[in-house]
C-alpha cells in the first residue's frame, strides 16, 4: 500500500487541507480490501482512477461509482474491493463549500453525491480530466484550476466565521461555545447558527469531531488510551469510548491496535 499528500497551491490553501492519494495492488493472500470511511468535519472530493467500490450496507453491497463527494459527516461507512485500485482525493474545510459551490454547508452535512448530480455538465468533464490525467501532479493541477476558477466566480462569504472554525480545527483549544462567540463578537445564538452554516454542524458537534480526529492523530504513539483521552479533552474515558465508537464503529482498544479496517494507511 502507498499513501502520500499533495500540497495545494498557496491560494487555495485557505479551503483545501491537501491533496491526498492512495494506492494497493492487492495478492493472492488478499482477494478483497475493505476501507472504513469514519466521521469527519472536512469533506472530500474522491476519485476512482483505478478500479471501483462497492459500498457494504446492513443488507446488500451497492456500487459506490468511480467518483463522488462525500461532505462532512459524523457517520462512518463501509466499502470494499476485489481489485487492485488507486484512489486520488481533496481534502477540504467545510467553510469551503460555500465559496467552491454556492451553497451553505448546512445543506449538505451527511450526504454524497457523485459528480454528475452535484455539478452537471461541469462535473462530467471535471471527473474525465481526472481520470485521463498522466499522473497524479497532473489531476493535482487539474482540480486546483477548477477550484480556483470557482472561488473567482463567488462573492466573498463571512470571514469571521471561517476563521473561528479553521481556528477550532487547528488550534485544539476547547472552549465552551460561549467563550468562541465571545472571541469572535457574536452573541452564542448568531455563533451558533453562523457557524453551522459553515460547518455544517453546531460547535458542540463539530469540537466534538475536532476532538475526535486529534484522538486518531496519536494513533502512532505510544500513549496509552487514558492518555490520549486526557490529551485531546475528553472529561472522562467513558466520553471518550462513546465517541470512538459512534464516529468508526469500533470501540478504541480495537480501533487504535493497528488491525482496524482502513487504518493501514496511517501506519505507512
Amino acid at each position: 500500500m502507498r499513501y502520500f499528500t499533495i500540497q495545494p497551491p498557496e491560494e487555495l490553501k485557505p479551503y483545501v487541507r491537501f491533496y491526498w492519494v492512495l494506492e494497493h495492488d492487492s495478492g493472492i493472500d488478499e482477494p478483497s480490501y475493505v476501507y472504513r470511511s469514519v466521521a469527519d468535519g472536512c469533506a472530500e472530493m474522491v476519485f476512482h482512477y483505478r478500479a471501483t467500490f462497492n459500498e457494504l450496507t446492513n443488507t446488500k453491497a451497492e456500487n459506490a461509482g468511480t467518483s463522488s463527494i462525500q461532505f462532512q459527516t459524523t457517520q462512518y461507512r463501509r466499502f470494499i474491493t476485489t481489485e487492485s485500485f488507486s484512489i486520488f482525493g481533496a481534502y477540504i474545510y467545510p467553510f469551503a463549500i460555500p465559496y467552491l459551490f454556492n451553497i451553505p454547508s448546512s445543506h449538505t452535512s451527511n450526504l454524497t453525491f457523485d459528480f454528475d448530480t452535484f455539478l452537471g455538465k461541469a462535473g462530467v468533464e471535471l471527473e474525465e480530466q481526472i481520470m485521463l490525467a498522466a499522473d497524479n501532479f497532473k489531476r493535482a493541477e487539474i482540480l486546483s484550476s477548477f477550484f480556483i476558477s470557482r472561488l473567482r466566480q463567488n462573492v466573498l462569504k463571512d470571514q469571521r466565521i471561517t476563521t473561528a472554525i479553521h481556528d477550532v480545527i487547528h488550534q485544539q483549544c476547547y472552549r465552551t461555545v460561549s467563550q468562541l462567540a465571545d472571541i469572535y463578537n457574536l452573541s452564542t445564538r448568531q455563533f451558533d447558527r453562523k457557524f453551522k452554516e459553515y460547518a455544517g454542524f453546531s460547535p458542540k458537534t463539530y469540537m466534538r469531531l475536532v476532538r475526535f480526529h486529534d484522538a486518531l492523530n496519536q494513533y502512532k504513539g505510544d500513549k496509552t488510551l487514558t492518555q490520549i483521552a486526557l490529551q485531546c479533552g475528553y472529561y472522562d474515558q467513558s466520553h471518550f469510548i462513546h465517541d470512538v465508537k459512534e464516529f468508526t464503529g469500533y470501540h478504541p482498544s480495537f480501533y487504535f491496535s493497528g488491525n482496524a479496517e482502513g487504518t493501514e494507511y496511517r501506519n505507512l
